[in-house]
């Protein structure tokens, strides 16, 4: 660890330093109820990046995530700002004040130590990744994901604020450069090239890989929506939006990990949520056996996903209307004072905001199939030529849905072309 982090107050926490921190701590002490003395520690992250350990007493629990000075997955050999934590906490209670029941409570925020400490997510809560790889169906889902992306963006967006307020939230984001340097190098730059971090399933996609780094036609609009990510302040998203990220049971969902939060296009994190989505669909056959094809597990996916666009647009025009003589300074009542063109303005907005999802899902979904971090969708699938060719469905699907995103008018001719991908 280097010197500066030590003078700087960061000394990484194991399972008994941790205890000491806590009971040192009063906020975090109060979430366990007060009872300090007989602490059980776990360590459960199985991310990239942190360490995450559920902290429990008999009176309760609480989640400590801290930040380290570099990429946990690789190692030391790749430093990453610590700052990051400070951008996740912030963003938990930013997204958590807009949307309470989807985003856990941030009990406390030490930046010294890059340290959060927040509302333990209890059982049976899983990741919904691996509720979807186990074939499991989330009634709530749509309805849920929809709510929690229609506040939190349209409430950080220009729809609602002044551009004063915007530009002064933007300005703090924008600190946040690193993990945006690490998304725009790792979706929008490494699939596309020869790079040392670029993997495949291999032999079986060499050729699958070698097209995507030879495809010009797909390297025209990735540069587009690499310059889209980088220019548009349009809302703060949560910047990692995929169903890693996602803790369900039947009837709770719950947000976690934004520490890629900045303001960006916001399709960013509607793409990154649908896109994955689309992964697990393609990803369906390789987990089908003799008792359960996953005919109609896929079905109920591509359902979710075209409710999730659906409602999401009907709540997100729902607090356009309902705020539309408000503060915000996108469209201005004075000028956009009749229904007729009220209506105009946001049928173009919203399609607008269809095709740059499909754009950043489809780039979401090509670099986890040929770039650095793969989905565990797929890397549980045993047989290496049956992964292969679900893969090879997903990336043919994404690429075109990519290049041919302004001809889709609504979700439902997107399932259309998915199933067709799915089909050949």
């Amino acid at each position: 660890m280097a010197a500066a982090d030590e003078a700087q107050g960061f000394r990484p926490l194991d399972e008994a330093s941790l205890v000491a921190y806590i009971r040192a701590t009063p906020a975090l002490a109060a979430s366990l109820g007060g009872r300090v003395d007989d602490l059980a520690v776990k360590e459960v992250g199985d991310g990239n990046l942190n360490f995450v350990y559920i902290v429990s007493s008999d009176a309760g629990s609480v989640v400590v995530k801290q930040a380290l000075p570099y990429i946990r997955c690789v190692g030391d050999s790749w430093p990453m700002t610590r700052e990051r934590a400070y951008f996740e906490a912030s963003a938990l209670r930013e997204h958590g004040r807009l949307c309470p029941d989807h985003v856990p409570e941030v009990y406390h925020f030490d930046r010294a130590m890059s340290l959060i400490g927040m509302r333990y997510i209890k059982p049976p809560h899983i990741i919904l990744r691996k509720g979807l790889i186990a074939g499991v169906e989330y009634p709530l889902l749509a309805e849920h994901m929809s709510d929690y992306m229609a506040k939190t963006l349209f409430f950080t967006s220009l729809l609602y604020n002044s551009t004063t307020e915007h530009k002064k939230q933007v300005a703090r984001y924008c600190e946040n450069v690193e993990m945006c340097r690490l998304t725009e190098q790792v979706v929008f730059s490494d699939p596309y090239m020869v790079s040392k971090y670029n993997r495949w399933n291999s032999p079986f996609l060499d050729k699958d890989a070698e097209a995507v780094r030879e495809d010009d036609g797909l390297k025209l609009e990735i540069a587009e929506l690499k310059s889209m990510f980088i220019e548009r302040a349009q809302a703060l998203i949560h910047g990692d939006l995929h169903t890693g990220s996602i803790m369900v049971t039947r009837d709770s969902t719950q947000v976690i990990d934004p520490e890629f939060a900045f303001y960006a296009p916001m399709g960013y994190d509607i793409g990154a949520f649908l896109g994955n989505l689309i992964l697990a669909y393609f990803a369906q056959d390789g987990h089908a056996d003799q008792t359960n094809d996953r005919k109609a597990y896929k079905q109920w996916i591509l359902k979710t996903i075209e409710e999730s666009w659906n409602l999401f647009q009907q709540k997100f025009l729902g607090l356009w209307n309902k705020h539309k003589d408000g503060n915000g300074e996108a469209y201005l009542p004075a000028i956009y004072n009749n229904p007729e063109l009220l209506s105009v303005v946001q049928k173009k907005y919203m399609t607008g905001l269809l095709h740059d999802s499909l754009g950043f899902g489809s780039a979401k979904m090509i670099r986890r199939i040929v770039g650095i971090a793969h989905v565990e969708d797929f890397d549980s699938i045993e047989d290496a030529s049956k992964r292969a060719s679900c893969e090879r469905r997903a990336l043919d699907c994404a690429k075109a849905i990519l290049k041919g995103r302004r001809q889709f008018e609504s979700i439902e001719q997107v399932i259309v072309h998915v199933q067709s991908v799915n089909h050949d």
